[in-house]
Formats: structure tokens, sequence, C-alpha cells
């Protein structure tokens, strides 16, 4: 006699925007899905700008509303079912990064509920630890002195790659601004006494880590189609690179095609891709060497995953990206524990205990390398007290 199984129901979803001196921006969005059994998930955004943290908030407000009374098991309906509510006004940003945050905390339950790390519901473990890039603290690289330690104290820590972006943000007000922020459109170019300064710190940085280390260049998608070009080549002479990252705004694959075809530079892109849709015409047209989706920018775990699958048929290497907070980083590795075309897990420094606060056991990254525990779900809980005492209270 079959026992009738009693479906658990979602009850809520509570944004959770957080102000934080770990976060570059100052604060974290995280987002809890909640259940009437008492097994609750979490999940993250955290974008990169004030505005849109906040805009994020009232929309997922909004989409607690629609699937109160679901069942936190259905992780596929419930994707399609909220990427579809917003087909008609934009379905690739806000609505797409809205769902990445309440998928994870989807898969989060799930393996609670079942006892299991994310990783074994995904197909189980082909490796045993997760290899990552980190960043140089951007502070420390004002002097010679400050850009040689900083380094030393990288590649010491046991990492084999490291990423940084040499390029100075042109026009820089007193408030912190870029000029992009502040006049609000790229100008996309760079000065030549510019490109020399990125080209030796370049040069002192390669010198510094040896040949043994990766070194990654970010372009944070700023540049024309000739700046890129010029820009790239400059760095390849100066410092043997191993990847050129988003050298033109995500906008345009023809801008990313003309300078892939002037340039020798391995090309990475995709932090600002937007489900597995986005990434499609950018392996089919060979535009890129590595694919780097942000699984809490993409759509979640389910379309990393996804993704992740889609690159392998072109034999692409996965690296996601990650310049948020502890949820980014164990997402995306859950993910990266089963994908077999993986290269590197972001990370935003080498020594992770930022983010000892705000959750409830230390991050493992020793040696250059994130181990996850056997934990359910996520493998880590979210320090409640924590947030409510640095909560950001919204009209």
């Amino acid at each position: 006699m079959r026992t009738k199984v009693v479906e658990m129901k979602i009850t809520s979803i509570r944004p959770w925007l957080i102000k934080s001196d770990a976060s570059y921006w100052g604060e974290y969005l995280f987002v809890e899905v909640t259940t009437d059994e008492g097994v609750s998930g979490w999940g993250e955004i955290t974008t990169t700008t004030k505005l849109a943290n906040r805009a994020l908030c009232t929309i997922l407000r909004q989409i607690g509303v629609a699937v109160t009374g679901e069942d936190p098991a259905r992780i596929e309906h419930l994707w399609h079912k909220i990427f579809r509510s917003f087909t008609y006004m934009g379905s690739r940003g806000a609505a797409v990064e809205c769902v990445s945050a309440v998928d994870i905390a989807l898969w989060d339950i799930r393996g609670k509920v079942l006892g299991k790390p994310i990783y074994e519901l995904l197909g189980g473990p082909v490796r045993d630890e997760i290899a990552l890039y980190t960043h140089p603290n951007q502070a420390k690289l004002t002097s010679k002195e400050g850009v040689v330690q900083e380094i030393q104290d990288i590649v010491g820590s046991g990492h084999t790659a490291l990423k940084f972006d040499p390029f100075p943000h042109q026009g820089r007000t007193a408030d912190g601004l870029s000029r992009e922020q502040r006049d609000g459109y790229l100008d996309g170019s760079m000065t030549r006494k510019d490109e020399r300064e990125a080209a030796e710190l370049t040069a002192l940085i390669r010198e510094t880590a040896g040949p043994d280390v990766d070194i990654l260049i970010d372009a944070h998608g700023r540049f024309d189609v000739p700046t890129a070009i010029r820009l790239c080549r400059s760095l390849e002479e100066a410092g043997q690179i191993d990847w050129f990252e988003e050298p033109c705004p995500p906008e345009s694959l023809n801008a990313l095609k003309q300078v892939r075809e002037k340039v020798s530079a391995a090309i990475s892109w995709g932090e600002r891709g937007h489900t597995k849709w986005d990434f499609v015409p950018v392996l089919e047209n060979k535009l890129a060497d590595y694919i780097m989706p942000d699984v809490t920018w993409t759509g979640g775990i389910t379309e990393l995953k996804k993704i992740s699958a889609l690159c392998e048929a072109y034999y692409v290497p996965v690296s996601p990206h990650d310049a948020a907070g502890p949820i980014n980083v164990v997402a995306g590795a859950q993910v990266m524990m089963t994908v077999p075309n993986f290269y590197r897990l972001e990370t935003s420094e080498w020594n992770l205990g930022k983010y000892d606060h705000l959750i409830d056991s230390p991050l493992d990254v020793s040696n250059g390398n994130l181990k996850l525990t056997s934990k359910p779900g996520l493998g880590v809980e979210m320090n409640r007290d924590y947030l409510q005492a640095h909560e950001i209270e919204l009209s």
C-alpha cells in the first residue's frame, strides 16, 4: 500500500539587503525561501549598484506572492514559471537575477530535505575540490613594493591563477564614481599614458608571479573595438597574459568578434550573459575560449549546469564569475563539482575570512582550492542574527 506523500509548500520569499564592509559595494542581497515544514533555503543576487539591489527587492516580494503555495521540489517548473512571467518586459536582466536567487534557494531546500549536498543531486562529483583564481587587493597595487608583496602573498597561499584590471578608471570623482557612472555613458577610450601604466603593472605582476601562474586580465566591458584591440596587444607583449576578459560591452557580439579576430590572447566572456540562450551565439560563432557565467545572475544552479553542458559540447572550459558573497561562491562550486570542463572558480580575495561573520562556518580555501563539505544543500547556513542586526530598511 502506497503512503500518500504530503507536499511541502513555499510560504514566503524574503530579500535580505545587508550592509557589509566585506562587500566591494558596501552591501549584499541574500534571498531566503521558507516553507511550511520549517525548512528554508538561501540564495543571493548582490548586483553592482544600490539602485539595482533595491529594485530587485521589490520584484522578489512580488515573486513571493506568485509562488506561495507551490511545491519547492518542482525546481524546473518554478524556474520557467518565474522566467516566463517577465518575458514581455525583458527577461534577460533583473528577472533572471531574481530567478537565480530563488533557484539557488530551492536547490538548498532540496538538498536539506534529501540530506545530501547539491552536487550529489546533479550527478555526483567528478573532482574532490574546486580550483580557484583570485584577485589582488587593488589598494595594494599603488607602489612597486605593494604589488610585489601582494602577488607574493597570493602565490604563497597556493593560488596558481589571479585576475586584475590594470586599466585606470578615467575621470574618477571625489565620491569614487567612474566617469561612466557619473555621466551615464561609456566613452570606450584609454589614454596612451594609462595604457603604458597598465602594461608596466602587468609586466611587474608577471615577473613577480613567475611563469607558472595564470595571469587573467579583466577589461570590465569598458572599451570600444580599436581601444580593446590596442590594449590587449600591449598586454600580450608586456606580460604573457592567459585571457582577456570582456573587451567590449556585452550588448554587441559583433564588437567581440572584431576584437577576437585581431588579438592573440584567449577571450573570456559571460559574467553578464543571462540564460543559456545568451551563450548559444557565442559558442556557435567561436567568440570565446572561456565561458564565465555568474550563478547568481545567469539563472541559478539549474541554468549554470545547462550552460556548462553546452560548453562541454564545444570543449570550452567553464569558469564561473563571482564578485559577491558566500552564497555566490558555494553555489557555483556545487555545480562545478559535477562539471568535467571546469577551469577555475573566481573568488574576490585570496583570503575569504571576510565571510566568516556571515555564515555558520568558515570556507576552507587552503592551498588555493575550495573544499566543500558533505553537509546537505549548499553546505552553509547564514548567520541570521548578523543579518537582522545589519539589514537595510527599505520604505
